[in-house]
């Protein structure tokens, strides 16, 4: 069954929505962006979540010693990198579960060689994001799902990208990832949806 995380949570309303419809993973973003939150604020939101979703906080080129106190400080069950970390840095948080991401051209025809070193690194996923230059955090852009069909990684794999819940479907019959990880496919006006959070989840566990 594909697993399912709505990120960029931010309000005590996104966290009553999770709570009523479960994914299994809640994310945190503290990397630069509009969804981005503070330590205390993500611990309030936290202590109000479903004990059954896991929690991900999102990171980028950050210090080690600030990701490492945030995931003990938030009590996270994965960590999301975004940024230039390298395999030297991953091992310094050998103790956590880490996704690894990675940016797609959304016109790429296959994916970039550096994926295949990725899967050495001691991580849990590779998220795969697209990747779309001067704009930061979440694109709302998809890549082509087609061109992972052709590499064989053996790390779980993590889809992003322009989810939403209008194409989902499509996307895990291409791309059959261990998680779907959507955020402003599932907004409004910059803001979570209910609706959208609500239809996203019933698309994904329909088919799996």
């Amino acid at each position: 069954m594909t697993k399912i995380k709505i990120c960029g949570l931010k309000r005590t309303e996104d966290i009553e929505y999770v709570n009523e419809l479960l994914p299994d993973y809640a994310g945190f973003v503290f990397a630069e962006s509009s969804r981005r939150i503070s330590l205390k604020e993500a611990r309030k939101l936290i202590s109000l979540l479903d004990k059954n979703i896991k929690t991900a906080g999102v990171f980028k080129d950050e210090e080690i010693e600030k990701v490492r106190y945030a995931a003990e400080y938030l009590k996270l069950d994965v960590i999301q990198l975004h940024g230039s970390e390298d395999a030297d840095y991953i091992k310094k948080l050998s103790d956590y579960k880490v996704w690894k991401a990675v940016g797609i051209d959304p016109k790429a025809a296959c994916l970039d060689q550096s994926i295949n070193a990725l899967d050495e690194y001691e991580i849990d996923g590779i998220l795969l994001d697209s990747s779309v230059e001067g704009v930061k955090g979440g694109t709302g852009v998809s890549f082509q799902w087609d061109i992972i069909n052709n590499r064989n990684i053996r790390k779980k794999l993590i889809l992003a990208g322009g989810l939403n819940p209008e194409n989902v479907e499509n996307a895990i019959r291409k791309a059959k990832p261990y998680a779907a990880d959507v955020s402003s496919g599932v907004e409004e006006d910059g803001v979570k949806s209910y609706k959208k959070i609500k239809k996203f989840i019933e698309k994904v566990r329909k088919m799996t």
